[in-house]
């Protein structure tokens, strides 16, 4: 056992899954160099390969699992003297302790709760006494961070998420979330602002809220003055020149109070992240939605009337248990006919412990999969016609990366490393990463577009 100051050790790092897990990631980061634990981006100069793991669905822990065996023949090569460290949703998910049981070779598996404590733990891994493979685990999570947290910003300097709330209390039937990350917390809203407020200050041009369900935002506070809209207002009301994006709102409480801020509102660009995932009512019902059909198409329609500009994004997920051809049909009508500004498809897969895991007609995986891959090509034709009509016409674009000549970024229907890209010519006129540039679009493909930089 290599007995190694805490100065000299320095953890590599991979994040998996979405930008809620991500903020973990960099709280992960904050806390190891709060600790005096180092970061390396190369896993040859470290002594801990951590991975921040995610367990939605089937296909996210066979990701995971991919790390965890690069990890193992990493550790192989010096076994004495680096360790392995798992955190994240798969450690909560794994209530039966069988991945843990399957790499007995991980050193330690961080729970959702636990994430604060990783430069304790990390440490501990290193000391004089031999340590036993750790197992930190609550069974209902209760962590929520808020602006006093140490985080380290991982993502570029000019756009950060801001995770508002913690948990959902939905239950829809088919998602394992709430046994994962435990029911709705939402934070306070001046905690919200206040690290807004530090985010603009230090340069940010983009701030993304997130949460698994944003618009469900203090409904467990019972404070009528805790919810989405008056925490909108509050962050649009900070100066400066930024965007500010909201991810993973839900139909059913999206209400006509929210559309006015969105409507009225100075930095709240008009974008609309809304999963929606069916539209055939049967199916709705089944999944727990608290939606139906009509009231869909109504919202749809009112967002479209009432937010000039409007861009919409949305999510569909295909082979659910009982999904017959005629559903499945009405869904693709519905692609077709609402011309979703930006659309992922997913398929079902049946979760343990959710009820829709029981349900019979469960949809054979290769139906679901073509059912995913139909309407991926129906959004591929959407997304080509939308991208045409924007040529010969300028665009505020948001710099992401600057090569020599040219460079890429992102109008405001974009959501980083989800939507589309712009790639621009820059020619030698110097422009900065986090800039908002006007570019001229020249040429269009079905999900990236190219064009020239505007000389202001």
């Amino acid at each position: 056992m290599a007995n190694i100051p805490m100065k000299q050790i320095f953890v590599y790092s991979v994040s998996l899954g979405c930008p809620k897990n991500f903020v973990d990631m960099e709280i992960l980061a904050g806390h190891l160099l709060s600790g005096n634990i180092g970061l390396t981006e190369s896993p040859d100069d470290a002594n801990v390969y951590m991975i921040n793991t995610c367990a939605f669905i089937p296909p996210a822990r066979t990701e995971a699992e991919s790390f965890i065996k690069k990890a193992l023949v990493w550790k192989k090569k010096r076994p004495d003297s680096r360790k392995i460290a798992i955190c994240g949703c798969l450690v909560q998910w794994d209530k039966k302790n069988e991945y843990a049981e399957k790499y007995p070779e991980v050193d330690l598996w961080l729970g959702i709760d636990k994430i604060e404590s990783i430069a304790k733990h990390i440490a501990q891994l290193f000391g004089k006494e031999t340590v036993k493979p750790v197992r930190t685990l609550t069974s209902a999570p209760e962590y929520l961070y808020d602006e006093n947290t140490a985080r380290l910003q991982l993502t570029p300097k000019h756009y950060a998420y801001i995770k508002i709330a913690e948990g959902c209390n939905n239950r829809c039937t088919y998602c394992s979330i709430p046994g994962i990350r435990g029911g709705l917390r939402s934070r306070n809203s001046e905690s919200v602002l206040k690290e807004a407020q530090n985010l603009i200050a230090g340069g940010c041009r983009e701030l993304i809220l997130i949460g698994q369900d944003t618009t469900a935002f203090g409904k467990d506070l019972n404070d009528k003055n805790e919810n989405l809209p008056v925490l909108l207002k509050k962050l649009d009301g900070i100066k400066g020149k930024f965007w500010i994006r909201v991810l993973y709102t839900h139909p059913a409480h999206f209400t006509d109070e929210l559309i006015s801020v969105f409507k009225n509102a100075g930095h709240i660009i008009p974008y609309i992240d809304m999963p929606l995932q069916h539209i055939s009512d049967r199916i709705l019902a089944s999944m727990g939605r608290k939606i139906r059909a009509e009231q869909i198409k109504t919202l749809l329609s009112k967002l479209r009337a009432e937010i000039p500009g409007i861009a919409v994004r949305t999510t569909f997920l295909v082979g659910y248990p009982g999904e017959t051809e005629k559903d499945f049909s009405e869904l693709s009508d519905f692609v077709r006919s609402q011309k979703f500004d930006r659309l992922g498809a997913f398929t079902y897969y049946p979760e343990p412990g959710t009820p829709a895991a029981a349900f019979g007609n469960q949809v054979p995986v290769e139906i679901a999969e073509q059912r995913k891959d139909i309407v991926m090509r129906l959004q591929a034709e959407v997304s080509l016609e939308h991208n045409i009509a924007l040529a010969g016409k300028p665009l505020d674009v948001l710099v992401d990366r600057i090569g020599k000549g040219e460079a890429s970024g992102r109008t405001y229907m974009d959501s980083p490393d989800i939507d589309n890209l712009v790639k621009f010519k820059t020619g030698k006129v110097k422009i900065s990463v986090g800039d908002i540039v006007k570019v001229m679009i020249k040429t269009a493909g079905a999900y990236d577009i190219e064009g020239v930089l505007i000389r202001n």
